[in-house]
Formats: C-alpha cells, structure tokens, sequence
C-alpha cells in the first residue's frame, strides 16, 4: 500500500498541480460567456475541461521527459522534484504516458467536432502537436524563447474562444477580448518559473525570455500583464455599464503582493510559493470574471 501510495504521489507531482488552473480557468470564463449569452452547454463544456486538462498534463509530462534527457533539470536546480531527472519514473515511462495521455485528450477532444464541425480537428491536432513541441521536437518553443507566446494564445485566445465556440456556435469579440487577461495571466505563471530557472536554464541552452533579456525585462512583462488583466474589468464595466465586471479588479492587492515579491526575491527559493500564488490569482481572476458575467446576465 505504501509503494501504491508513494507511486500515485510520484505521479501527481509531476502532473504539476499548480499548473493546472491554466487549464481550467479558460474553459470557465468561456463557459461563462456562453451562460451569459444563453448557450451554456454543460457537457460540451465537461468535454472541453477534460481536453483542457489532459492536454496541460501531457504538456507537463512532455516537460519532465525532455528537460530531462537534454541537461535542463539538473541537481542545481531550484524547485519541485523533476520525476524522470530525479529517477523516481523511467524516461521511457514517462515517454510513453506523456503519449497515452495526448492520445487520449485527442480522442476525447473528437467528441467537440459534434459541437463545433470538423474544423475544430485542426484545434486538436495543434493542442496535442504543440504540447510536445513546447520542449520536444527540432525547435521547441520553451527553449526558443516562444513558451510565453505559446501559453497566451493557447490558454488564452484558443481555450477561452474555442469553449464558447462550441457552445454558442460563433466566435465573438467579447469572448477574444475576455481570453486576453486569461492569457496574460496563465503566461505570468510561466515567467515565475523561468525567473526562478534562470541559471540553470542557461546553463542547459534553454533560452527563454528572462535568459534571453534578463530578469528586468520578466518583471516588466509580469508587471504589465497584471495591469491590462486588472485593468481591462474597469474599461468593460465603465463601457457597458456593468459594473459586476469589476469584480476582477478587487485581486489588485494580492497582484501588487506578487509583483513585490518577484521584485524584491534574492534567491530561487524564494519563488516557489510565488508560482503557486500565481495560479491561484489566475484561478481566482476567472472564478470573479465568470461570478460577474453570470450575475449580470441573469
């Protein structure tokens, strides 16, 4: 029972956990907009979580994979256990469920083409493709400096766009303009995380955006996705006078709190809590967006 234990423990950290409200916030602020419009749709948005979540969890088990077997996630490294680097689950396991889980996010993510037609295959097979691309692959995005570009669009304008898509029927620009903060703020989830990788990043040849422009150019990108996300509330309350969109805007201490801390941090360590409080704000923001979207249409 104990090994059975410790073997789902090894199996859950390295779904990454803390990462996982990237998944779910998109798909609730795009439920949301589809309730407010009166197209809410509950299992076309449980199919749309499901493939949310199984592809982050590929994602992340595709990290875990290759950041090993390429030098990345090393002994110096600051940060939660790497499963493969630090041989608690075989590459080639790992390999292998990273694969079984894209497969079965694919086959799961079928089922949407019955919402959305058969143009939503070019979203799936771009999910499960770019999932491995982010650190696999002949020019992976993570090591290229593009992560932050790929977590905007993907768990911002496509997650957000293509679950009320599927539900409504159309793409509209207040749902484009809703994945904007959920983008930004999924992405700052990614800039603590390189923060605190720095060094060890580019000592592996990883050349994200912080190794590539420094630590001040993160904080100002961290910085101005904190303020257009809590900013963009105020501009839509103001400009259609619902003022239930500000809800958002009551996290303003706790984003001040984050930018503080990732200003004011000395040593990697100290960001490991700040990346968890990142997906909490991330969780917490969608969670507020979507109270209000609801309550004012109701």
């Amino acid at each position: 029972m104990r090994r059975s234990n410790r073997g789902f423990g090894v199996w859950f950290g390295a779904m990454r956990p803390r990462t996982l409200p990237a998944a779910v916030a998109p798909v609730l602020v795009g439920s949301s907009l589809a309730w407010a419009n009166y197209a809410f749709d509950a299992t076309a948005a449980g199919v749309c979580l499901l493939f949310a979540l199984l592809i982050q969890i590929g994602t992340n088990f595709a990290n875990d994979y290759y950041d090993a077997i390429k030098g990345a996630d090393t002994s110096d490294r600051v940060g939660p256990v790497r499963a493969v680097a630090a041989g608690l689950i075989k590459a080639e396991t790992m390999h292998r469920a990273m694969y079984l889980v894209l497969a079965v996010a694919f086959t799961l993510g079928l089922a949407l083409i019955f919402w959305g037609g058969p143009w939503l295959l070019i979203i799936g097979v771009a999910s499960v493709l770019c999932a491995i691309a982010y650190t696999g692959g002949p020019y992976p995005l993570g090591y290229n400096g593009l992560g932050d570009v790929f977590v905007f669009i993907f768990f911002g304008l496509v997650a957000v766009g293509t679950t009320f898509y599927v539900q409504a029927g159309y793409v509209s620009g207040e749902s484009l303009a809703w994945s904007v903060p959920i983008g930004l703020l999924a992405a700052n989830i990614l800039v603590v995380n390189n923060y605190r990788d720095m060094d060890t990043d580019r000592v592996a040849g990883k050349r994200t955006l912080v190794v590539r422009w420094g630590r001040g150019f993160a904080r100002l990108q961290f910085n101005v996705s904190l303020l257009i996300a809590l900013l963009l509330p105020v501009y839509f309350a103001v400009r259609t006078g619902n003022f239930w969109l500000l809800l958002p805007s009551i996290l303003g201490l706790m984003a001040y709190g984050q930018s503080r801390r990732l200003q004011n941090s000395k040593t990697p360590s100290e960001l490991i809590e700040l990346l968890g409080d990142s997906g909490k704000l991330l969780a917490l923001y969608a969670l507020l967006l979507s109270v209000g979207l609801i309550i004012s249409r109701a």
